[in-house]
């Protein structure tokens, strides 16, 4: 990975250097191995580089393409380099001393913008466009890479994190409380605003070419339209099958003999890491690595809920002699434990920080083990372990009834839904939304309502949605109602949280980058091409991988109906901080950003009527661990960026 950065000044001021090598030193955590610029006086562009790859060494900073036209940075690991050296004719002996990023720069020079087309990996790059007198700034399709920037009258500068922004005194340090009312709300991340005020930040799947005029933003990824008509389904598992081989492959370079991997009980990680170890069976090992309880835990499980993922994964990790099984027990540790860490690495709110304390300590193991690589599989359900439940209200809005009646019927009996759950799923999008609050209260004991899981102050979503024209958030349903378009869900799904923050974050703190095999843009835009009927193969709910990973999972996961329920244990750290979060609150009520975002009144009345136990049933769970759990460290993001003293 690299950290890159840049200014241009608009006034002609030849200070552009001395700026960017400020900005790269405020992020050298976030690429050690050494920094270069170019300075052209009004404009310089730079890079610190944290060498991961085998080409990393070759990497000398910018580089200088187009006749000394284009100077380009770029955070960026190329995962179909053969191909690209092949198409642009780059001999096989000089491309083993090319990095990634002056692959990028002969693409460039070769197709300009039709360059997104055809570069497939994780990349936010920067490229200055002398003969145009503009910049270009882009991220690949899911954003794997955070890349942001700060546009005023006098200057634009760019850098990877906002920390290296902030290096510029005249760029403000405060948190940006429209995008804090609408995290806080859970909703996607959509729009240029980042969590910092006057500083934004390159959309996934989109550039930004900035000139002295402003700034055009161009979407380059496009999903595929869905086939119209199922081929045969064997022919898509074999398709899935080998499109993850081959984004999984692809993150094996730079890896070593070893490789870690997150592995779950359910599909998605456990394809991943079984695949890689077949991969690597002749000479590599796979230490997969299990995030479980303490031992002893006995707290109760939800409905459909496997409090310690562990033998499950144990099944898999079983299957392969190469892979090495590692369970992680819990430390202990509250989540409110390390957020001032937290905050320093990743610069943004954690949704799910209790979830993130665990990955931490997998993170601290594997760095202690050695390894410098980690699969995940964050995006799975989005793409290869689709559910292809919109299969039934589009049946609905196509008027195929008989249809709709035999796949629900498969449906049921293949034990993935109830008749009641197929109703609802199949007339979801077009029941009210009060309605299907109601009906969800009745089901489960608990209301799917803003005023439920989150603590966003009454009111001030509606007035961040009205001075918010950044962003378009026509589709947000705080009640999670069924969506009837399958492509425009998956997409939502691969965008509604921006990780480039958090993937940047990790290897500053614990050395290991994060790879996602499942957000392949290959294998989405696969994903996202097969027919619903195809991904409901035989009826079965996920029918589409259950037949193409068949042989790589056990029986015991693959027929598993129950999912992982992370940080299972998260209570029982909790709910020792009662002085903690107590003190907390007295401490946000003196920020002013705290108090005009979070329900203050609120957060007492639950500090006040603290639980003595039921921490496991829907109700508590929403209110102290999505709800209260959530404002605590949405509030901490808000002092620490107003930076209060208190």
């Amino acid at each position: 990975m690299t950290a890159l950065a840049g200014v241009w000044n608009f006034t002609g001021e030849p200070s552009a250097g001395a700026a960017a090598r400020r900005m790269l030193a405020a992020q050298r955590i976030y690429g050690p191995h050494g920094d270069a610029a170019w300075d052209g006086g009004d404009v310089a562009i730079g890079r610190a580089i944290y060498e991961i790859l085998p080409e990393d060494v070759h990497d000398r900073g910018p580089i200088i393409g187009g006749g000394g036209r284009f100077r380009l940075v770029a955070d960026v690991r190329l995962d179909n380099r053969d191909e690209l050296g092949a198409a642009l004719c780059i001999d096989v002996d000089e491309a083993r001393t090319l990095p990634d990023a002056a692959i990028v720069m002969r693409a460039w020079e070769r197709w300009e913008m039709d360059s997104f087309a055809r570069l497939y990996g994780d990349y936010a790059f920067a490229l200055w466009d002398e003969a145009e007198h503009r910049l270009v700034l882009a991220r690949d399709h899911v954003g794997a890479r955070p890349l942001h920037y700060h546009r005023n009258a006098s200057f634009l500068a760019f850098a990877s994190m906002p920390k290296g922004l902030h290096a510029l005194p005249e760029i403000p340090y405060a948190p940006d409380e429209i995008r804090a009312a609408e995290f806080l709300a859970l909703m996607a991340e959509r729009g240029p605003r980042s969590f910092f005020a006057k500083v934004s930040r390159v959309e996934a799947g989109q550039c930004a070419v900035i000139g002295r005029a402003g700034i055009t933003r161009i979407w380059h990824w496009h999903p595929p339209t869905r086939t119209p008509m199922p081929v045969r389904g064997t022919d898509y598992a074999e398709g899935l099958r080998a499109h993850l081989d081959a984004a999984v492959a692809a993150r094996l370079r730079g890896a070593g003999a070893r490789v870690g991997s997150h592995l779950s009980a359910g599909f998605d990680s456990g394809s991943v890491c079984a695949t890689a170890a077949r991969l690597m069976s002749a000479n590599g090992r796979v230490v997969a690595f299990t995030a479980v309880p303490r031992p002893g835990f006995t707290g109760a499980a939800g409905p459909f809920r496997i409090n310690d993922e562990g033998d499950l994964a144990a099944a898999t990790a079983a299957k392969y002699p190469n892979i090495e099984h590692v369970r992680v027990h819990s430390s202990g540790a509250s989540a409110l434990t390390d957020l001032d860490r937290d905050y320093f690495l990743f610069e943004r709110p954690l949704a799910n920080a209790d979830v993130q304390q665990r990955w931490n300590q997998i993170n601290a193991e594997a760095r202690d083990r050695g390894i410098r690589v980690m699969l995940t599989a964050q995006s799975g359900n989005a793409t290869i372990s689709f559910s292809g439940l919109s299969y039934l209200p589009e049946l609905v809005r196509r008027g195929r009834l008989p249809e709709l009646l035999r796949v629900a019927g498969a449906l049921v009996r293949n034990r993935d839904l109830r008749w009641r759950g197929a109703l609802l799923q199949a007339l979801g999008p077009w029941i009210p939304q009060s309605l299907w609050v109601l009906l969800h209260e009745i089901r489960s004991g608990y209301r799917p309502a803003l005023s439920t899981y989150s603590m966003l102050k009454p009111g001030r979503l509606e007035a961040a949605l009205q001075a918010d024209e950044s962003g378009d958030h026509s589709d947000f349903d705080p009640s999670y109602r069924p969506r009837s378009d399958a492509t425009d869900l998956q997409r939502w799904m691969l965008s509604r949280v921006d990780f480039g923050n958090n993937q940047k974050g990790v290897l500053a703190g614990w050395g290991v980058d994060l790879r996602d095999p499942t957000a392949d843009r290959r294998l989405a835009e696969y994903c996202m091409s097969i027919p619903l009927a195809a991904i409901l193969d035989q009826g079965r709910l996920r029918g589409l991988a259950r037949t193409a990973f068949a042989d790589l999972l056990p029986p015991s996961v693959l027929d598993e109906r129950r999912k992982g329920h992370q940080a299972a244990d998260w209570f029982e750290s909790f709910a020792s901080q009662r002085d903690h979060v107590c003190g907390e609150i007295d401490r946000l009520a003196q920020v002013g950003a705290a108090t005009a975002a979070l329900d203050m009144e609120r957060m007492r009345r639950l500090a006040e009527d603290w639980p003595v136990g039921g921490w496991t049933t829907p109700g508590i769970e929403a209110r102290y661990r999505h709800a209260l759990l959530r404002g605590m460290v949405s509030g901490h993001f808000l002092r620490k960026s107003s930076r209060s003293n208190v």
